[in-house]
């Protein structure tokens, strides 16, 4: 935490001093997401993730269940016992009777009270993936911020080593230019 804050001081200071005409395009737009952001979802940073009450934890598990292969089988094995039961075994003397009404009721008051337990639980998992979005993208902006970085640090080389061969050139080619010393030996 605290490389972070010499890194924000360091952006304060180069903001303040500079002022914001003296930075390039990119640091820009940078900067405008970033206020956008903060503006934006400053109440949504106060989403808690830990310490969740025991409905929202049960509204999580029903929903959890009610979307499992495990509830859809078992749920379809109760259906048809359901209609064996009083349609083959009990046959006259069946407690719900084929068109099934009391079955009916029951099915409607299970969805009556599943719906809104699954969507208490969509609506804490969309408030989780919120939370999510933001920290990709502060993660986004710091590797945007150090393949920059790296990208100028290699143009610096980059010049460097132009220079360093230009440099070489001129004396090779001043060296070329020189009149060879003649061997007076001959």
């Amino acid at each position: 935490m605290r490389q972070d804050e010499q890194h924000l001081r360091f952006l304060a200071e180069h903001l303040l001093n500079s002022g914001v005409s003296d930075i390039g395009e990119r640091e820009r737009n940078a900067l405008m997401r970033i206020s956008r952001r903060l503006q934006a979802n400053r109440a949504s940073d106060h989403i808690p993730v830990e310490g969740v009450t025991f409905g929202e934890r049960l509204a999580d598990r029903v929903a959890e269940f009610g979307g499992s292969w495990t509830f859809i089988s078992l749920f379809g094995s109760f259906l048809i016992g359901w209609a064996v039961l009083n349609t083959d075994v009990l046959r006259t003397h069946a407690f719900d009777p084929y068109p099934y009404v009391f079955l009916n009721l029951i099915l409607s008051m299970l969805a009556a009270i599943q719906a809104p337990i699954i969507m208490m639980s969509q609506n804490r998992q969309a408030a989780r993936d919120r939370l999510t979005m933001i920290r990709d993208f502060e993660v986004n902006l710091k590797a945007e911020a150090a393949v920059q970085a790296l990208n100028q640090r290699v143009e610096h080389l980059t010049w460097n080593i132009l220079a360093d061969l230009n440099e070489v050139k001129n004396q090779l080619k001043a060296q070329s230019t020189k009149p060879e010393p003649e061997n007076s030996a001959q």
